[in-house]
């Protein structure tokens, strides 16, 4: 078998070449951290480790490419002899995959900070690149700048991992914190995200919560040891939030984030993205703006959490130029003895099922519209006990001036998310309440 990088067995001392797919935020801004801290790298990993080749389809203005071979085709990158490790940073999937399996085909090693390609299909590059004894390193896919991967693979390796809670998309944050802090709409926040360049054009990735379940499985596999299954995840965006409920869920001493949530039951693995109520006193729920941050709850260590920047140039660049460390280090090693791309041994990998949303268990907040009149409460009431759903707090809101319809809040105990289903359809179809009951998860995330 192949151990990948096998030709820098008789370099010595010489340079490790890195060769850059995509030059545009975080490609320039890794050019720029391995050659600012040029001498810091160098030393880390025994060698000079030096861009060589840089594939873009333009210039950048912000960066001085001199001494390095500049092709406007990507794939020119992989296929130069003498580059080692190949750096993918174009994004989107299908490019990017090509690109990737035909580095490993080579016996190329990889970095990448493409979340979607490891979540699509992680499975068929590390098979790939198991068989062909490179390593794939995908630090800066979760996280930004936050070395979250290695944390949970290596630093938290003697945990039986019991779950993972995260924010992990910046956009998303900035709007809910605006939302809360300002009083804004969620248009009007997204409007301010576009403008400030947190939020793209088409913002479907990072409202509707697809960015941050594909960051979500991959955390889920290094936790659990599962095969990366993306079209399990159950995705709930944040468009459909009121500004109202945020102020709610601060009278009653929540905060609402939209957190990616994955858990170990005894009935099979929780994988969700949705808005969640939280506790206020608790760290994560005191995360604003672009931040990420991110829970992890072992069995021998507790919880522990881990903050910062979860996108941005730079903050972004100094995850893969730690994985391009990484890997230069382990050039010369045999590919068993390398870290598991997954943490778990390929073979070794769980069969564990992953629970529908419908399976799930948690506590709910609820905002129910209804005439204001004797009688209606008692009636919702009665509709969650039949449940088996307990009322542990309520906020009843007598209807404004001149108008019918007032306002009941209500916080409900643990129960299956089936069955609270049916108690919302039940309840949406008395003829005292009004439009569609509004359901926000609520999470305790205690130690």
């Amino acid at each position: 078998m192949s151990t990948g990088g096998g030709r820098n067995r008789g370099r010595g001392m010489d340079p490790i070449r890195v060769g850059i797919c995509g030059f545009g935020t975080v490609g320039s801004g890794t050019f720029t951290v391995l050659r600012r801290n040029r001498a810091d790298i160098a030393a880390r990993v025994g060698r000079d480790v030096l861009v060589t080749h840089i594939g873009a389809r333009r210039d950048n203005p912000r960066c001085d490419t001199a001494g390095a071979r500049v092709s406007r085709d990507v794939f020119e990158v992989v296929r130069d002899p003498e580059v080692d490790i190949v750096v993918e940073l174009i994004g989107g999937c299908d490019t990017a995959r090509a690109l990737v399996m035909e580095a490993i085909a080579a016996g190329k090693h990889v970095v990448t900070a493409n979340k979607a390609l490891i979540a699509e299909h992680g499975n068929e590059i590390f098979a790939a690149a198991s068989a062909r004894g490179v390593s794939v390193a995908f630090e800066a896919a979760v996280g930004g700048g936050i070395p979250i991967i290695k944390a949970i693979r290596e630093g938290l390796a003697a945990n039986r991992i019991e779950w993972v809670a995260g924010i992990i998309n910046g956009t998303g944050n900035y709007i809910l914190s605006e939302m809360r802090e300002k009083g804004r709409s969620f248009a009007a926040a997204l409007a301010d995200a576009q403008a400030l360049g947190y939020a793209e054009a088409d913002p479907t990735f990072d409202v509707e919560g697809i960015d941050a379940a594909h960051k979500l499985v991959i955390l889920a596999s290094l936790a659990f040891g599962i095969p990366l299954q993306f079209d399990k995840v159950y995705t709930e965006g944040i468009g459909a939030l009121a500004q109202e409920d945020l102020a709610y869920a601060d009278e009653l001493g929540y905060r609402v984030k939209h957190l990616g949530i994955c858990r170990r039951t005894a009935e099979g693995i929780e994988l969700r993205v949705h808005p969640t109520l939280i506790p206020d006193d608790r760290l994560i729920a005191n995360v604003n703006g672009v931040m990420n941050a991110i829970l992890v709850k072992g069995d021998a260590v507790g919880p522990t959490l881990y903050y910062g920047p979860g996108a941005g140039s730079e903050p972004t660049a100094s995850s893969v130029v730690a994985d391009i460390v990484d890997v230069a280090r382990t050039l010369t090693a045999d590919p068993e003895h390398r870290v598991p791309h997954l943490a778990f041994q390929p073979d070794r990998l769980s069969g564990e099922a992953v629970l529908p949303i419908s399976a799930v268990r948690t506590s709910y907040y609820l905002r129910v519209a209804a005439l204001d009149r004797p009688g209606v409460l008692w009636r919702v009431a009665q509709i969650l006990s039949e449940a088996g759903i307990s009322i542990e707090a309520l906020i009843q809101k007598e209807a404004p001036e001149g108008q019918e319809t007032a306002t009941m809040i209500l916080l409900t105990s643990v129960t299956v998310e089936s069955r609270m289903s049916e108690a919302i359809a039940a309840i949406e179809a008395l003829d005292s309440t009004r439009g569609r009951v509004t359901r926000i998860r609520m999470e305790k995330l205690e130690g």
